[in-house]
């Protein structure tokens, strides 16, 4: 028997396919997504505490409209987004790499901060290694092959890139644990770094202010609670928020709707499905 999960994925139109287990290298995670509507597709895109690649392959046709009203067609890279964004297309297949920040300079050869929140083309970041990439997983007969493929590609890039402040990499991983809930000063005394240093070195390789990234991690952590049931007095007590009207702020702030709004939307259910913790996969 199919999941809740899936039953929702499906009910927004989309298959998700992920790897059997966590990926080779740490900091990168990989889903799959297939529009499995009888016509066109589109939706909300919302903000989450990660950098995005996304590589669409086949015959289809993919458009994202950032928050800013600019268009990206096909495969692109987005930095670390703080509004909402929307997608349509027809007969989408896409791989999307999600990317802790503390090591997207190494898998993409720019820092998060160089993508100013924006959305570019993927051409753009990789060259002529975006084709190639495309060509490999449109000829591929399945996801896990698909998978293999851009597992071993990252982990190569990574490996050879240059890597960030481990106290950077330490603050964020703090931020990331707590679910956005600890405070700046007591990271700036555990990496043994001044507030103003820590606030410098962070966000120039990071892309956000350290306040900023762990309000984006908060609400990535409470929406997607949000999208499984939990009632908003509950999530807001619990996410760190000071009452249920700062969180329906925060919700509102980053996605221009209402946390209700948003606990409805389909999308959000097959998003949870792709980057829940491994257990339950479904693939070709």
């Amino acid at each position: 028997m199919r999941s809740a999960a899936h039953q929702h994925a499906a009910a927004a139109g989309w298959d998700v396919a992920r790897p059997p287990g966590p990926g080779r290298t740490a900091g990168v995670r990989i889903a799959g997504f297939r529009d499995r509507s009888a016509g066109p597709v589109e939706g909300p895109l919302f903000p989450h505490p990660a950098v995005t690649l996304v590589v669409a392959f086949g015959e289809g046709s993919l458009v994202v409209v950032d928050a800013g009203g600019r268009h990206q067609w096909g495969s692109f890279v987005a930095g670390l987004v703080t509004g909402a964004a929307g997608m349509r297309g027809e007969k989408v297949m896409c791989l999307e790499v999600r990317l802790s920040p503390v090591v997207t300079r190494a898998v993409l050869g720019v820092c998060p901060s160089e993508l100013h929140g924006a959305m570019v083309a993927l051409d753009d970041v990789w060259g002529r290694d975006a084709a190639r990439i495309r060509e490999q997983l449109g000829g591929a007969t399945s996801w896990q092959e698909r998978f293999a493929l851009a597992e071993a590609s990252l982990a190569r890039r990574t490996a050879t890139g240059p890597p960030v402040d481990p106290e950077v990499a330490r603050a964020w991983d703090r931020i990331a644990a707590s679910h956005g809930r600890v405070r700046i000063e007591e990271l700036a005394a555990e990496v043994g770094w001044s507030r103003k240093r820590l606030w410098s070195r962070f966000g120039s390789q990071i892309g956000l202010p350290p306040k900023r990234a762990a309000r984006l991690v908060r609400f990535g952590h409470a929406v997607h609670r949000l999208a499984v049931g939990e009632g908003p007095a509950r999530v807001a007590a619990e996410a760190g928020y000071v009452d249920q009207s700062h969180l329906h702020r925060d919700v509102v702030a980053f996605t221009e709707v209402t946390p209700a709004t948003v606990a409805a939307k389909p999308w959000l259910a097959a998003d949870g499905l792709a980057w829940a913790p491994h257990g339950v996969s479904e693939t070709d």
